[in-house]
């Protein structure tokens, strides 16, 4: 770790010595000692000292294997960056020809310049040349603006490895490693690592095949899939906006790049020999503070146990951290963290807060647990996870139970009342919740018969299920809801109980572990799934009800979760999709004057958009011409007031 109060002292010439250490260390190994506002903060150092230096102009490229260099048809620069609002405003009054001049303002995605066309996959390199890596096309999925699929139109963006994947992959003990064998740290290195396999090897063409095949994937996204306009006139008045607009989207960004919307006029505004003058990279500047691992207290998931470290609480950005995610068991081994020490912890670009780094503590002790907190079963290490050797662990079995129950569609059972069922019901499984009546409803403590009548009408809703939530809700080794569609819809689960895992493996998105994990578990479960579906109305994807159905997405804040108001809309026959493409047939906002990405892309793309207040009243409509909704019930329907159980 680089002392950064030393940073006045250093040299021009140990300064560009530091930076050329860590440009190789990130660029060549995929590894990284300093943060990216550490390495800026660097970079700003020598840019003070010499604004000329060759290294604060070099265009730098990951190491990658290809198949052989080509030639860019445009070049691909980096961006010049700033760091301030008024260094962006500054840089913007410059190139702006009146007030009315017109910028976009795009997400930074973190990840690897590319450009594909006629077929050919080429990254950035040093702007003029770059490598072709069309062999890595099979793990790669297109995002744009009217399109999401395999990659097979022309397009200049980013590779990036979304925060839900780089989740998948965090936990697969058979990802690969930094060329020195250490796990990787980021989402940006994950992607240099993959393209950085060589298919001419056959170990390495073994290891690209079996990420294919594997539930996380990479995304190459279009530069210009979010895009927002803006007069430089209001640029600075709405910066907090653009700002709101990206915090909740679910790629790596590392700030916001700027650029003129009139290409014309930005390209005779020419190059350097480093970034184009018509656009510009706002950075992120991440803050950190010193503080003290007070202690570590392991959470239940459905499977494993979570680490969550308790800090003496410090002030980051005006929001007070007392709680940071450790995520799991080898990432304390890997980082050495125990109780006593000094940590770092980061907060950048209002992205979740986490621990960069640990100095030992004089008196430290180690935070990892041996016996289940619950139950007392041994703990054993399952790859990256602390897991409980005890199958009948009543906090594991609440957790899965929670989990099925979001997967089937119920959302108001929450955790109180499930624990509750689980005492005095002696309910253990989804099949026990589809059992329960009113009259047993009601001997829970804080029911009184509307409420337990709300409840038993939803849970009766639920027996209408999509294949893939039923299979989502067994709460399978990675098989969550969008891998169990891509599942069923090759295979009903009828004929999917009849593969062994070296079928089961050949599904894309499945893989080695999670086929060997869906071979066990549908055998083991098979009496449980049988008795299942007889509780079930079931609506098949392969070939069924489930395909070429109208689709629906809902964005914006709502009273309850968006789970709730898909399942819904599933009801009315609708397929509920998380992202908004052309095809997409309806989107339902909580606010129709609102500003979310979700709503401004349909917007321009000419998708149908309605308020939730409006499909809610077409929902009753349709349930009382079908007789299913009783009039008395009608002005329940948008939040079935559950007022005993917020959970």
């Amino acid at each position: 770790m680089t002392d950064l109060k030393k940073l006045n002292e250093m040299s021009e010439q140990e300064l560009a010595r530091l930076i050329e250490y860590h440009n190789k260390l990130y660029w060549e190994k995929g590894e990284t000692e300093i943060s990216d506002t550490e390495y800026d903060i660097i970079f700003r150092r020598l840019q003070e000292l010499n604004p000329a230096h060759t290294l604060l102009h070099a265009v730098n490229a990951p190491k990658v294997s290809s198949i052989g260099k080509i030639k860019l048809s445009r070049p691909m620069l980096s961006l010049d960056k700033v760091y301030t609002l008024q260094e962006l405003l500054t840089w913007a009054a410059k190139i702006a020809r009146s007030q009315d001049e017109l910028f976009l303002v795009q997400p930074k995605y973190d990840g690897m310049s590319v450009n594909f066309e006629n077929g050919v996959l080429v990254t950035r390199g040093k702007g003029e040349e770059g490598e072709n890596i069309t062999d890595k096309l099979p793990l790669i999925e297109l995002e744009t603006k009217d399109y999401k699929g395999p990659v097979n139109r022309a397009v200049r963006g980013e590779i990036i490895m979304c925060y839900n994947d780089f989740e998948e992959f965090s936990k697969d003990p058979s990802a690969i490693k930094t060329t020195s064998g250490k796990p990787f740290t980021n989402r940006r290195s994950v992607v240099t690592g993959i393209m950085s396999l060589d298919s001419k090897k056959n170990s390495d063409k073994a290891l690209i095949e079996e990420i294919a095949k594997k539930k996380y994937k990479l995304t190459l996204i279009d530069y210009d899939f979010i895009s927002y306009p803006v007069k430089f006139v209001d640029l600075e008045k709405k910066w907090p906006d653009f700002l709101e607009s990206i915090k909740n989207l679910p790629y790596p960004m590392d700030g916001l790049v700027i650029k003129l919307s009139d290409i014309l006029y930005s390209e005779s505004l020419g190059n350097t020999a480093h970034h184009p003058r018509g656009q510009i990279a706002f950075k992120f500047s991440g803050i950190k503070k010193e503080t003290k691992l007070l202690d570590v207290e392991w959470s239940f998931g459905k499977a494993c146990l979570t680490p969550v470290a308790l800090l003496e609480p410090v002030k980051i950005g005006g929001t007070t951290i007392k709680r940071v995610t450790l995520h799991n068991l080898q990432n304390i081994i890997d980082n050495d963290i125990q109780i006593g020490d000094t940590v770092t912890v980061e907060r950048a670009g209002d992205v979740i807060p986490h621990i960069i780094s640990s100095i030992p503590g004089k008196n430290r002790k180690s935070c990892v647990i041996s016996n289940c907190l619950c139950c007392g079963a041994k703990l054993i290490q399952d790859g990256p996870e602390l897991v409980c050797t005890n199958p009948e662990c009543s906090e594991i079995l609440l957790q899965r139970l929670l989990a099925a129950v979001k997967n089937i569609g119920i959302e108001n059972l929450g955790e109180p009342n499930i624990r509750k069922m689980m005492k005095n019901l002696n309910v253990k499984n989804l099949r026990d919740i589809f059992e329960l009546n009113v009259e047993k409803i009601l001997k829970l403590e804080g029911f009184q018969l509307k409420s337990a009548s709300n409840l038993y009408k939803e849970i009766q809703s639920a027996r209408r299920v999509n294949d893939y939530q039923l299979l989502a809700a067994m709460n399978i080794y990675g098989i969550g809801k969008n891998v169990a569609k891509s599942i069923l819809a090759e295979y009903t689960i009828a004929e999917l109980r009849n593969l062994n895992k070296e079928q089961l493996s050949e599904i894309n998105g499945i893989g080695p572990e999670r086929a060997e994990a869906l071979e066990i578990e549908l055998k083991s479960q098979s009496v449980f799934l049988d008795e299942l579906l007889k509780c079930v109305e079931l609506v098949q994807t392969k070939g069924g009800e489930g395909q070429n159905k109208p689709t629906i997405c809902f964005t914006g804040k709502m009273p309850k979760q968006r789970s709730y108001y898909e399942n819904l809309a599933v009801q009315q026959d609708y397929e509920p999709v998380d992202t908004v493409t052309s095809e997409l047939s309806l989107l339902v906002t909580a606010d129709i004057s609102g500003e979310s990405s979700k709503l401004n892309k349909a917007k321009s793309l000419g998708v149908r958009i309605i308020s939730l207040d409006e499909w809610f009243q077409n929902f009753k409509e349709i349930k009382q011409k079908e007789g299913s909704v009783d009039e008395d019930d009608l002005s329940d329907l948008p939040l079935f007031n559950f007022s005993n159980d917020k959970g």
